[in-house]
């Protein structure tokens, strides 16, 4: 099992948009085979940073899902949001 650490900064005007669209990207991520759970953070200390840990059964299936077109639909618009390139790391997780 992996989890993905992932961090998006919303520009200042588009900070609602962007978390819909994360949750919409939750909502499809969760029907997809070998996702396992997603927690969504929000900074305390910047409000347009938004922060997900996701958890998968392998490399190989977030892969796929990083290259379906279920992912490709829920993400569509979303370089328009952020105020610089996510920031993503794959960790094992510890048994």
């Amino acid at each position: 099992m992996i989890g993905v650490l992932t961090h998006h900064w919303a520009k200042d005007d588009k900070i609602e948009e962007a978390r819909r669209l994360l949750e919409g990207n939750g909502r499809a991520q969760s029907m997809a085979p070998g996702f396992g759970s997603r927690t969504t953070l929000y900074s305390l200390t910047d409000p347009a940073k938004i922060t997900s840990l996701v958890t998968w059964d392998s490399n190989e299936i977030y892969d796929q899902w990083r290259a379906s077109p279920e992912r490709a639909a829920a993400m569509a618009g979303a370089p328009d949001l952020w105020s610089r390139p996510p920031e993503s790391e794959r960790f094992h997780i510890a048994p």
